[in-house]
């Protein structure tokens, strides 16, 4: 007899190994690449106010990144700055 589609074992984790929703998960290749746009420092993950981000590692700079649905949003305009 066959389980039915949809039980436990056939079901996503919800959680990635860094603790992450699914959704916000960044392919590993795609993560070793980004950068920040303004000073071209490496992004460290973070969970901000709004869920999943990117913190800009320039105490510098210190630009945060908003990540919508696994696709980082990387525009200045659009970042946050530290507070």
């Amino acid at each position: 007899m066959t389980q039915p589609s949809g039980g436990p074992e056939s079901q996503p984790d919800p959680q990635t190994e860094g603790g992450a929703p699914e959704g916000a998960r960044i392919e590993p290749w795609l993560r070793e690449i980004l950068r920040c746009p303004a000073c071209r420092s490496e992004l460290a993950d973070a969970v901000g106010e709004t869920g999943p981000e990117l913190h800009c590692t320039n105490a510098a700079c210190g630009l945060q990144y908003r990540i919508d649905d696994g696709v980082p949003v990387l525009l200045v305009d659009e970042a946050r700055k530290p507070a």
